[in-house]
């Protein structure tokens, strides 16, 4: 498994990912999982899969740490992989779907708000502001807006709000304010991003400024999280061996 990650010029970034391989590690020790990132950390994606093909390994599954389908997984994680390809042709590299949309995912933002401090017995009574990066992708908004609904459906929250840290509108002090302006009486934001960096900060500053009553860590290397990742690898792994026996 290769887990390629964006990369970010915050240190937290990297060390949250290699936490978080170091857990589907320590889920699955036999499979091979390795870190690449797009930008800003090393090693580079392609630098990964190099030494991967020095070290005689044929078979690979490329797993974009995305939360919806977008721009990167849509266009750069799949030109990162051609390029490798032509360099590489003893190598096989297939790349799986993205994490999101999972219930392991509301799962882990669940987690984090627990460990925030919110009882989820109280979820009739709290409203969430599920505060995500945004994007340009209509897709990817959509996506975030169904999450949105479909976790206040099975959870039975007061109200789900979805917000985006660019990109996209409301942002998340605004997403808080409309829920205070509905008579929400608890808003808490959950922040629907994996590792810490520059979006998830303007999402905890957005979080301040409005009064939220509870701000909740960034998904991080949690269990569930981790669980995802070995989900989307099997899948990966299993559609090809549907392939090949047609």
């Amino acid at each position: 498994m290769l887990i390629v990650a964006h990369g970010s010029r915050d240190p937290r970034h990297a060390t949250t990912i290699a936490a978080l391989r170091d857990r589907v590690r320590a889920y699955q020790p036999r499979l091979r999982v390795e870190v690449g990132h797009l930008d800003f950390n090393a090693p580079s994606v392609p630098r990964v899969l190099e030494r991967l093909e020095a070290d005689g390994v044929r078979e690979v599954v490329a797993l974009p740490l995305l939360l919806t389908r977008a721009f990167h997984a849509k266009s750069d994680i799949p030109a990162v992989l051609r390029e490798s390809a032509v360099r590489l042709p003893r190598m096989t590299v297939r790349q799986a779907a993205v994490l999101g949309p999972h219930p392991l995912l509301t799962g882990t933002l669940e987690r984090r708000l627990v460990e925030a401090g919110l009882d989820l017995a109280e979820a009739g009574s709290t409203g969430i502001v599920l505060a995500s990066a945004g994007s340009t992708d209509p897709e990817a908004i959509a996506v975030i807006a169904e999450t949105a609904r479909e976790w206040r459906r099975t959870r039975g929250w007061c109200a789900v709000r979805p917000a985006f840290a660019s990109a996209s509108a409301p942002c998340t002090a605004d997403a808080v304010r409309a829920l205070r302006a509905d008579g929400v009486g608890r808003v808490a934001v959950a922040p629907y991003l994996i590792a810490p960096g520059r979006l998830p900060d303007r999402i905890v500053q957005g979080a301040r400024e409005a009064g939220a009553d509870l701000l909740a860590p960034v998904l991080g290397p949690a269990p569930e999280l981790a669980r995802l990742l070995l989900v989307r690898y099997r899948q990966a792994c299993a559609r090809e061996f549907a392939r090949l026996t047609a």
